[in-house]
């Protein structure tokens, strides 16, 4: 539990220790720690968030080419480089690089030898799911698949039925999914985003992160909305508002282990929870947050998606906040 006080830190590691000895590893260009790591790690709920974050920050070296330069046939390292290859074509994507067509080519090769070597592996589904947001004219047929169900749009289905294969109710698999409909949606237009992400969820188990999605469509429904002004206030006590965040504190809160919770997802359920002012169990989900916090959802609430020291100013005061009114002080 965090102390009354503490100041929140943004670590993308969080509450898992070995991975963050991992990264500082990475970062100084060496990955016999990374391939050790991965070797111990058995379930794909942290198979796959463990490999995400170790490619954010291998995406800027060569650490993952030093590795296959050593030990060409290695499974974990073939998925990896399909991992950085990735990061590096959405990073391009979002900074308008000349090399971005290039790279998405690059990082859909690699991403398909990745499927093919590690056949059992969610990965490099996910992979493949995350390059479809840069089709945003559709011209791939496998970004065009009907849907499983009435109400939602032709899009990857096929990547993610076979993400889902291998993983059922993948969480990055489902959130690369609503990162395709945001770059099909206009300005403004996420209804189609919306039915996804509550599709997605009534269909997923008591424990699943699945249940944690339509916050992530309302923070980005507020965020296009322009954000800050006094009617969109009422975006976070509308009774959908408090009913998605009752929902994903009792269906996946209450009933996922503390080690496979996600700090992101922990940040946008405290936030909406304290945003429908269900403030004694926001003070839960910040508990079980400790010290760790993510720009997102905070920045959405601060003047033009301000910099991270307005977002902590944000998460603090919900904070502080939830817990007075909980303590009753």
């Amino acid at each position: 539990m965090a102390r009354e006080g503490a100041r929140p830190v943004y670590d993308p590691a969080g509450h898992d220790p070995e991975l963050r000895a991992a990264l500082q590893e990475v970062r100084t260009g060496r990955w016999m720690s990374m391939r050790t790591l991965l070797e111990r790690t058995t379930a794909w709920w942290q198979w796959t968030q463990r490999t995400q974050v170790l490619a954010a920050a291998a995406a800027g070296t060569d650490v993952v080419r030093t590795w296959l330069t050593e030990e060409p046939g290695s499974v974990p390292g073939t998925v990896m480089r399909a991992r950085v290859a990735v990061e590096r074509a959405l990073r391009a994507r979002r900074e308008q690089h000349r090399r971005t067509h290039e790279l998405w080519i690059e990082a859909w090769d690699v991403s398909r030898t990745a499927a093919r070597v590690a056949a059992h592996d969610p990965v490099p589904w996910v992979c493949l799911l995350a390059l479809a947001q840069l089709d945003r004219r559709l011209l791939w047929e496998e970004h065009r698949a009907e849907p499983p169900g009435p109400m939602l749009p032709p899009g990857p289905w096929g990547l993610l039925a076979e993400a889902g294969k291998r993983d059922p109710y993948n969480r990055e698999a489902h959130h690369r999914m609503l990162q395709f409909m945001y770059a099909q949606a206009s300005s403004g237009r996420l209804a189609e985003a919306v039915g996804f992400a509550h599709w997605a969820a009534e269909s997923a188990p008591p424990g699943s992160a699945l249940h944690v999605l339509p916050l992530y469509v309302r923070v980005e429904r507020y965020r296009r909305g322009g954000g800050r002004g006094a009617a969109l206030d009422l975006h976070w006590v509308a009774e959908d508002a408090i009913r998605e965040a009752g929902r994903a504190h009792g269906r996946w809160f209450a009933h996922a282990g503390a080690e496979e919770r996600s700090q992101l997802d922990l940040n946008h359920l405290a936030h909406a929870l304290w945003g429908a002012l269900r403030f004694e169990e926001a003070t839960e989900v910040f508990d079980a947050l400790g010290p760790y916090f993510t720009p997102l959802p905070w920045s959405c609430r601060t003047d033009a998606d301000g910099g991270q020291a307005e977002a902590v100013q944000v998460f603090l005061q919900a904070r502080a906040r939830s817990r007075s009114a909980t303590n009753g002080t």
